[in-house]
């Protein structure tokens, strides 16, 4: 693609059709990764790969309590 080609509408297109992993982190804290790179250091894969809408419908069912898991154990602490 050359510069000229580099629109927000063919940079939204290349997104779209690129597949994605979704990756965790030890604060149980989720994102997409795509999957022609290496899952950063600090991330782990869930085994969940797909489409953007794929993995974003994931997220949205399992990441139920944004807070990140240190926080939550200190309030489930401080509530005992």
């Amino acid at each position: 693609m050359t510069q000229a080609q580099h629109t927000p509408t063919a940079f939204a297109r290349e997104a779209t059709e690129l597949e994605y992993t979704v990756v965790i982190n030890d604060e149980e804290q989720y994102s997409l990764w795509p999957t022609f790179r290496a899952v950063p250091a600090g991330w782990r894969a869930v085994g969940v790969t797909g489409s953007k809408d794929t993995c974003l419908a994931h997220i949205e069912t399992v990441w139920t309590d944004m807070r990140p898991a240190s926080l939550r154990r200190h309030m489930d602490g401080a509530a005992s």
